[in-house]
């Protein structure tokens, strides 16, 4: 990790870059994949999957065998450690169901809000070396909540033509209604237009490598919902003398493992500290298996020292990380100062690794800066908020002279006819 002391503002937005890629292939690359899935289905599904995952299969669907086998597969005690973090992203997440409140904002008119869920949703699980089970829990049990009738899971499968046991547990788990072992692009392109096979949803929910990020555009240039502009992970650690130099080092290793693209920031107010993380950072990461992986990341990530750990909140809100850890004197009483984070993790002992599988919270969250202006996936991303309005005829006879002088000034007189009709009629008796 380079080390920049006291970077000016002018410099903050250099700092604030994340790695890049180069996007005029990709994005070819993606529409070419579309049209041979709306022109040819499932048919080009199964080719790419033989061509990008080196598995050639007759049946993409999921069988109940499967399934079952996968049950049976998955240890007892990784099965316990799924329910637990099941039971706890349930409970947060059912705290987020709002009741309906009617409001009477003039007397006879009466307004409120409902939710109704989406109907049919689609989750892209990233698969190979790192199955990443736990976001099927994280996708699906909102889904679940928020009463969406169909949920479809793609992921893709293994050089033997399966999907990691855990996910299959995670989705039975989880009340996932069909399962595919369909990957990358070709999955997004297959959600997106439909085919025999798998169903055409409502909304893309999920994570993926630059290749699904961009399929996932491509869905939304096409008019389909997504979750959020995602993209390779990213955290940054506010760290004073308070913290721990091997909790941070762990913290930072943990996100650097997710792929050679994520990016990693250590922000202080102490260049000892820099130093002694580094060296945590050098002892922990000899004994990790995914060491080459890290070593990618870390090339693309940095070190800033300021003379203040306030000065380090400006930046971090100016970087709005995907996760922010507080290692920080006085933690709680900092973060009203958090403006830009997609999650944050306050003191010594909130590991990100706890937000990622357990705690409860969402670990599908905006990257790249998007947390200025996205929210991570919640209830709310599974469900529409309709609004209702009931107007008496005391209330229409209040109200209605208001709208009556509205609509003539935007010279609608269609819409002012529809008041005043009503009014006369009630003036008539």
């Amino acid at each position: 990790m380079k080390t920049y002391i006291n970077p000016t503002p002018e410099q903050w937005e250099d700092l604030a870059k994340r790695k890049t890629f180069a996007t005029a292939d990709l994005n070819e690359t993606v529409k070419s994949i579309f049209n041979d899935v709306q022109k040819n289905g499932d048919k080009a599904v199964k080719k790419y999957t033989q061509y990008f995952d080196g598995v050639t299969l007759d049946n993409i669907k999921v069988t109940k065998v499967e399934i079952e086998t996968a049950l049976a597969d998955t240890p007892s005690d990784l099965k316990k450690a799924i329910q637990t973090a099941a039971e706890n992203i349930k409970r947060f997440h059912q705290s987020q169901k709002e009741m309906p409140i009617k409001i009477e904002t003039t007397s006879g008119v009466f307004c409120w809000r409902e939710s109704r869920a989406i109907n049919t949703i689609g989750i892209y699980i990233p698969g190979g070396t790192a199955p990443l089970f736990s976001t099927v829990l994280m996708l699906a049990i909102p889904a679940q909540i928020a009463g969406c009738q169909n949920i479809i899971l793609c992921s893709p499968p293994d050089k033997n033509g399966y999907l990691n046991p855990a996910i299959l547990y995670a989705a039975q788990l989880t009340g996932v209604t069909q399962i595919f072992k369909v990957g990358g692009i070709q999955a997004i392109a297959a959600m997106t237009l439909g085919t025999a096979e798998i169903p055409k949803v409502d909304k893309l929910f999920g994570p993926g490598n630059q290749y699904v990020t961009a399929a996932k555009q491509y869905a939304q240039q096409l008019g389909l919902a997504i979750d959020l502009p995602a993209g390779p992970s990213e955290l940054l650690v506010l760290a004073d003398e308070n913290s721990d130099p091997d909790f941070v080092a762990s913290d930072l290793l943990s996100q650097a493992e997710h792929g050679g693209d994520s990016q990693v920031i250590l922000v202080t107010n102490s260049a000892k500290i820099v130093a002694n993380v580094a060296a945590a950072i050098e002892t922990q990461k000899a004994l990790l298996p995914r060491q080459s992986v890290v070593e990618k990341a870390l090339e693309n990530s940095r070190a800033l020292v300021f003379d203040s750990i306030q000065t380090g909140i400006q930046f971090s809100n100016f970087y709005a990380p995907e996760h922010l850890i507080l290692a920080i004197e006085d933690a709680e009483n900092k973060i009203s100062f958090i403006e830009n984070a997609g999650s944050v993790f306050i003191g010594n002992y909130s590991c990100e690794s706890a937000g990622d599988y357990a705690s409860g919270t969402n670990h599908t969250l905006p990257t790249n800066g998007y947390a200025k202006s996205y929210s991570g996936v919640s209830l709310d991303s599974f469900v529409k908020k309709i609004t209702f309005q009931k107007l008496t005829a005391n209330g229409i006879q209040n109200l209605g002279p208001t709208i009556e002088l509205m609509a003539a000034a935007e010279q609608l007189a269609a819409h002012k006819n529809a008041v005043s009709i009503r009014l006369k009629k009630l003036q008539n008796g």
